[in-house]
């Protein structure tokens, strides 16, 4: 498996839009993912990525003023030079436990100092779960490419 990249906000005022119960924006939410998924594939590739697209963003649940959110990110397919990341975002409940607000997939390219892509180490998936994320991986670049 590979390393699981963590990061944990809490919910301030200019997180959110103006509701009487003020509620996380989705672009908040969509940088967020952006961050972490792109510390997952640098800390996998070690070297700079850049983000290609975020290939399924799925809204679960809202997350509200005050909240604490943690995000988990972590590699989940490989090809050459590219690497599509899993992003789980959560809300911590003050007793520690977590309500899923948002999954999403993004997908990073590997770059030199030039910006041209390299090559990454293989993905090589160990459990079932690892290989059924896999396999839906493929899928979603299959669709990504038209195939």
């Amino acid at each position: 498996m590979t390393e699981v990249t963590t990061s944990v906000q809490i919910i301030l005022p200019q997180h959110c839009n103006g509701y009487k119960k003020p509620r996380l924006f989705g672009g908040q939410m969509m940088a967020w993912i952006d961050i972490v998924g792109a510390v997952a594939a640098r800390r996998y590739a070690r070297c700079a990525v850049t983000t290609v697209c975020v290939d399924n963003l799925t809204f679960i649940s809202p997350a509200y003023l005050n909240d604490t959110m943690v995000q988990e990110a972590c590699v989940v397919w490989t090809g050459r030079t590219s690497m599509e990341v899993r992003v789980d975002s959560f809300v911590e409940q003050l007793d520690g436990s977590h309500a899923m607000v948002n999954r999403a997939y993004a997908v990073f390219v590997a770059i030199d100092e030039e910006e041209r892509p390299v090559p990454v180490p293989p993905f090589v998936p160990e459990t079932e779960a690892e290989r059924e994320e896999y396999a839906a991986a493929q899928e979603r670049r299959k669709k990504r490419l038209g195939k």
